[in-house]
């Protein structure tokens, strides 16, 4: 951490930050620290002759509008009032870079809950998946403008990738690891059905702590997701010669509930509001976090008997298949020329599938039980694995 001394105020600023400009001519001098997609603006009002240094007396803090950054990456403007406590700003700052950078400990132990004491999450059963998944979304979408998602629009190329991922190489995968490991034929039909599902939800908390491209990650996830209503009937009828039968009409509700709706209601919000987003910001790490490990204990919780039954034949399978899913997405993006940026959001929505949906899809459209059971560890895997490529990223700093 950078100490900045405001007035009778201290302010502090990530470490590995820079001074990106610095306007000292005028005496509302405007000094930017920048990390990332994170801009920190001090609008000074000390004497104009005032020499670059860490001490900056009489400066007072002012909420300053940024244009967007280069890309889908947005400059977050940071807002600190001088007369306000710097040791509580300081300390949540703290505790929420710790809570976010031990996603893949709570994914874990949310994990063990379920498994050895499903009753813990008795009261979260399907029913509120939807609710909690929407939470997720609109924890991402307060990150968001309109110009994000009209620079992903122009990027045609990485959404494609990121498709043929989803419902080529990934199924391919599944099919192969099960044939491979000689699998039954229902935990192969789960199996490939896990690949064979839209990118989950989660990926893009994950991308927005990997400081990769979130809105981008969002377009991806929508376009999975909708694609999935015509996809995932296809993929199964082929491979497993069995036809999943899949209602249109409830996917596309959900899709608006669990996808759209909240985004768009973060993204009108960011628009029209944006004091109260900045606001609420600083906690969306946190609630993505929290509610993917309820829907992680959640769903392992149901099938913690089969799993439990299944030791670690049936671990192997699905560490490996979200393993070589998010790898084989990173490099397939980054032979088809693509920013560091854009191929680790591509690997992470290839490496997380939406393990939620395939458990209900596996519940409501297949007659063996057994089916599920993948979809219900897949949970785990998707997050743990996805998660860890996040926190990983994240030490590895923001990409150019």
């Amino acid at each position: 951490m950078a100490a900045f001394t405001l007035g009778s105020t201290a302010c502090l600023v990530p470490a590995g930050t820079g001074v990106a400009k610095r306007q000292a001519a005028a005496p509302a001098a405007v000094c930017s620290a920048r990390d990332g997609s994170h801009v920190c603006q001090a609008r000074l009002t000390s004497a104009p002759d005032a020499q670059p240094s860490s001490t900056f007396a009489g400066a007072s803090l002012r909420p300053h509008r940024l244009a967007p950054l280069r890309g889908a990456a947005r400059a977050h403007t940071v807002v600190v009032h001088a007369a306000a406590s710097a040791s509580g700003g300081v300390t949540f700052s703290k505790v929420s870079e710790v809570v976010t950078n031990l996603f893949p400990v709570w994914t874990v132990i949310g994990a063990l809950v379920g498994l050895y004491y499903p009753s813990t999450f008795a009261a979260v059963d399907t029913k509120y998946f939807t609710a909690i998944l929407a939470a997720l979304m609109l924890s991402m979408g307060i990150t968001l403008t309109l110009k994000d998602f009209q620079d992903c629009l122009s990027k045609p190329i990485p959404v494609a990738v990121n498709f043929i991922a989803c419902y080529v190489l990934m199924p391919a995968l599944a099919f192969a690891i099960s044939k491979f490991l000689a699998l039954s034929p229902a935990l192969m039909a789960g199996l490939v059905l896990v690949g064979s599902i839209n990118g989950g939800q989660a990926s893009n908390l994950c991308t927005y702590i990997a400081r990769g491209d979130v809105a981008l990650s969002v377009v991806m996830t929508t376009s999975t997701t909708i694609g999935c209503i015509f996809m995932t009937p296809l993929i199964a009828k082929a491979v497993l010669g069995t036809i999943v039968p899949v209602d249109p009409v409830g996917i596309a509700v959900s899709t608006i509930q669990v996808v759209l709706l909240p985004v768009l209601v973060g993204v009108i919000a960011n628009a029209t509001v944006p004091k109260v987003c900045r606001a609420v910001e600083p906690y969306s790490p946190l609630v993505g976090v929290a509610a993917t490990v309820v829907l992680v204990g959640a769903s392992v919780a149901q099938c913690s008997t089969d799993i439990v039954a299944a030791g670690l034949g049936l671990q192997w399978p699905l560490f490996l298949l979200h393993l070589f899913g998010g790898v084989a997405g990173y490099w397939f993006t980054r032979l088809c020329g693509q920013t560091e940026k854009v191929c680790r959001t591509v690997a992470i929505e290839t490496a997380m599938k939406s393990s939620a949906f395939g458990f209900l899809l596996a519940s409501l459209h297949f007659k063996e039980y057994l089916v599920r059971v993948p979809s219900a560890i897949s949970v785990v895997w998707m997050a743990v694995l996805g998660a860890s490529l996040a926190v990983f990223w994240r030490f590895q700093g923001t990409p150019e």
